[in-house]
């Protein structure tokens, strides 16, 4: 009896100390300033000539008397119900949500209130780590303090995600093209359930997902009073017309774009953390409208026979890094995943380019010579490896390292690693930027690694930069509200390769869509020929599940890659709907630009020289093509044959060992 007695007393003072320490932060955060929400969480985007293009919905802020009461009930009956009846923090539905967690020893439900995550939006990115849910936590008790819930609940409407468009009244023009205010509640109950999972319920990309949420958003508010059995069964039957896909066009791209700023603006260590210490963000960008514009139809044309296909494609100005086109997708509204800054895949033969140019470094030529044939190669252990030329073409013969480029050969790009030895790709791309470690294997130059499009582009851009290291980037200048300006990008460039390499090999990628080379097989890019009228450097990769390719010259440098988020496997058409979407792109892009290719170095020298062999062309010679050297290096009768150098092969036709 005197335990039950102590214990009742320990609880009530516990009970008693917890409301002390309650009352006393309560009192703290009325005390303090009155936050300025109405421009926090605010950011506006600007293209390259300081045009403003994105500016988060701001303009478009209603009132919450404005906004069709069927979303706000929808609003509350499905993410607060007790809204109206706490103080930012919903207790009971705290505890039930840890009850029910522990029992399903997961996380299955959440307890955030409307106050809670209007206190999230207000800051630039969403780290669930320990300080931050403090920082959350006191916000929303300032929020309480200092407004009314009419005026949270404004905030909250007027800066929500409803799947990358920011804001009811935005969201109800996107999905609708009417005012929020004149929402249906069919309408307004769809666009209730986009916030949980904005990809997830999006109507537009997951119609029966955004439906059964619907239905139990309505059978929320059913039960809540706030419809009538009849009205639900309306809004069930309600044929819901969405806006069509021509009427979104010109959103269905750029927000990739925007995407791609905002998480490149969550790695400027000088931005504050917090949009209420800036009143909002204005972001100068390296947007290019027109060229984005142009990238986009460009990939709409020429891949609209496969619309499951999916892509990515980034442009920028290889001098010094400038992002000025991007896209990861198709269409933002109904995929917001970013295949061009998250996603990694297997990026194929447009790897062989980095190894080349550690061969030219290492004594190699243009005319250098390996025998292409179908080969199994031999290592300790009894280990083979046996790799394959598409379409099981070879040459059966010596072929110049020109001519395997122009094939992208994998004989002899394997051949030339093992050469070389298998630690030398993998520093050379670390050298040009590109983060993702190689592994050291046979079969590393055939592109088996997967890396992001975003570092090969860094690793290109040394090759299109003639040999310095650049970052890519997409913000040239970020200000607060008032002007003052938090951060400025600083161009740097790091001098990672020898110039007069660069310049062989950029001439050797040239020869992709070059018609000398067409002989026992056709050049990779040679169907772009007739598309072509400025010259360009080129290497196309394909795996069974990708289809990459880079291009450039001094003006422009762009990377695209299309394939299936599940990995399946790819068709031919596929790489070659890509090759025009790309081709199509750049020559939009330097259309009336003045554009020169790079000039020749005063220490290389040109050879007419047999495409094929790489010998020195003579009167015989049916087929010739200008062969490029460092002075000195140049073939007088024929290039060395290094066969008779790489480890251990069998001839797997032959059944010899060499």
């Amino acid at each position: 009896m005197k335990k039950g007695k102590k214990f009742f007393k320990y609880f009530i003072f516990f009970i008693l100390f917890m409301i002390t320490i309650y009352v006393g932060i309560y009192t703290c955060a009325k005390m303090t300033p009155k936050l300025s929400i109405n421009s926090a969480n605010s950011f506006f985007l600007y293209d390259k000539d300081n045009n403003l293009f994105q500016n988060n919905g701001k303009n478009e802020w209603v009132k919450l008397k404005n906004i069709s009461p069927h979303l706000i009930d929808a609003t509350i009956a499905i993410e607060d119900k007790n809204f109206y009846h706490h103080q930012g923090f919903d207790y009971p539905r705290i505890l039930k949500a840890v009850y029910v967690n522990l029992t399903h020893g997961k996380i299955v439900q959440g307890a955030s209130t409307i106050t809670q995550q209007y206190a999230k939006n207000l800051f630039l990115d969403f780290d669930k780590n320990f300080q931050r849910k403090i920082d959350e936590a006191w916000l929303t008790m300032r929020l309480e303090t200092h407004y009314s819930k009419d005026e949270i609940l404004e905030g909250y409407l007027n800066t929500i995600n409803y799947g990358g468009i920011f804001g009811i009244e935005n969201a109800s023009q996107y999905y609708f093209g009417k005012n929020s205010k004149d929402l249906t509640l069919a309408e307004a109950s769809i666009l209730a359930g986009i916030p949980k999972d904005p990809s997830y319920y999006s109507p537009i990309s997951n119609y029966n997902n955004a439906r059964r949420r619907q239905e139990l958003i309505l059978n929320v508010m059913e039960k809540n009073k706030m419809i009538t059995s009849e009205e639900k069964k309306k809004a069930l039957n309600t044929n819901l017309v969405f806006k069509t896909e021509e009427e979104r066009k010109n959103s269905k791209m750029l927000m990739y774009y925007e995407d791609a700023v905002l998480k490149e603006l969550k790695s400027i260590k000088t931005i504050p953390t917090s949009f209420l210490e800036t009143g909002g963000l204005k972001i100068y960008t390296n947007l290019d409208p027109t060229a984005q514009q142009n990238m986009e139809e460009s990939i709409t044309k020429n891949l609209e026979d496969n619309q499951e296909l999916q892509v990515a494609a980034v442009m920028m100005n290889p001098q010094n890094g400038k992002v000025f086109a991007l896209t990861g997708g198709r269409d933002y509204s109904k995929s917001q995943y970013n295949r061009a800054i998250s996603a990694k895949r297997q990026v194929g033969s447009t790897m062989k380019p980095f190894l080349y140019y550690a061969a030219l470094e290492n004594g190699f030529t243009e005319s250098t010579t390996f025998t292409s044939e179908k080969t199994t190669f031999m290592f300790s252990e009894n280990k083979t490896y046996s790799p394959t030329n598409y379409g099981e073409s070879y040459a059966n013969k010596p072929i110049s390292m020109a001519a395997a480029i122009a094939y992208s050969d994998n004989i002899y790009a394997v051949k030339t690693h093992l050469f070389l030895g298998e630690e030398t790709l993998s520093d050379m791309t670390k050298r040009v930027g590109i983060t993702t470690p190689l592994d050291e294997v046979p079969s590393s130059p055939l592109g088996t690694k997967e890396i992001n499009i975003m570092e090969m582009m860094a690793g290109y851009a040394s090759f299109a930069n003639e040999g310095d290291k650049v970052e890519p980037y997409l913000i040239r200048k970020v200000t607060d509200i008032e002007g003052n300006v938090l951060y400025e990008h600083k161009d740097k460039k790091e001098n990672v390769l020898n110039k007069s390499l660069v310049y062989i090999l950029n001439e050797m990628l040239n020869n992709s869509y070059a018609t000398e080379f067409i002989d026992y097989n056709y050049p990779t890019c040679i169907s772009l020929a007739p598309k072509l009228s400025k010259k360009y450097a080129i290497k196309t990769g394909t795996t069974n599940t990708d289809h990459l390719i880079f291009g450039y010259n001094q003006d422009v440098l762009m990377g695209m890659w299309t394939g299936y988020d599940d990995n399946s496997e790819t068709e031919i058409i596929d790489g070659s709907n890509m090759k025009l979407a790309w081709a199509d792109s750049v020559e939009a892009y330097l259309k009336d630009k003045k554009t020169s290719w790079y000039k020749m170095p005063d220490n290389v020298v040109g050879v007419i020289s047999n495409p094929i062999s790489g010998e020195p062309a003579d009167e015989s010679t049916k087929k010739k093509k200008m062969f490029y050297y460092i002075k000195g290096t140049e073939p007088t009768e024929e290039e060395q044959n290094l066969d008779v150098l790489v480890p251990t092969i069998k001839n797997e036709e032959k059944n010899t060992e060499t």
